[in-house]
């Protein structure tokens, strides 16, 4: 009986902290850039590594900005911006209604501690050529790797877009009510150098 009711406690204290709301799953991590040293084929370890890379790029953190519409999308499941907005001549929103009216320089937590609105001094969608959703993941490798789409970039530049850049940064530090993009920035960063370095293959 006694072991039973060790059983049942310890059984109720993992609901317990499975359901608290302070309580958050660790944030899942990538696999480092160096796990694919081993590969011999640099198009064979470009291409893997590109696929890690992906786990990032297709999350919502980033594909919410990377639409194929000229409106933004939000959360987990992609939904319509709401209030609509619009994209406007320079990707921060229409005259009168600009990205800067509700999103400030850093996210901002509900009075009521639930949710947050995200901010950024950058925030802003992707320009057009940088449309992600809908896209395949060679079609979205394509885009990044072209100058022509994203906005003027060669392969060292993007690397460091990546892995510095504030604003890509704020995947990994999305304000309370968002999970964050896998692993960390300097990792993503690191993939991408080591996916260009190995030739920057796209995906058939």
């Amino acid at each position: 009986m006694m072991r039973n009711s060790l059983l049942l406690a310890a059984s109720l204290l993992v609901i317990g902290l499975a359901t608290h709301p302070q309580v958050q799953a660790a944030t899942p991590e990538l696999a480092s850039a160096n796990s694919f040293a081993s590969i011999q084929d640099p198009r064979t370890r470009s291409l893997a590594i590109f696929g890690e890379m992906s786990k990032v790029i297709t999350g919502p953190r980033c594909m919410n900005c990377h639409p194929r519409s000229d409106s933004p999308t939000l959360g987990e499941a992609m939904t319509q911006h709401n209030p609509p907005v619009v994209r406007g001549t320079t990707g921060f929103g229409a005259p009168g209604m600009e990205c800067g009216t509700c999103h400030g320089a850093t996210n901002v937590t509900f009075s009521n501690g639930k949710s947050s609105i995200p901010g950024n001094p950058k925030w802003a969608l992707a320009p057009r050529s940088m449309a992600w959703q809908g896209q395949s993941l060679r079609q979205i490798c394509e885009q990044i790797k072209d100058p022509a789409r994203n906005g003027g970039k060669s392969l060292d530049e993007l690397t460091d877009h990546n892995g510095k850049d504030p604003l890509v940064g704020w995947a990994w530090s999305p304000g309370l009510g968002r999970p964050p993009a896998l692993g960390t920035q300097a990792e993503f960063g690191a993939l991408t150098a080591a996916w260009v370095a190995s030739g920057a293959s796209c995906p058939d």
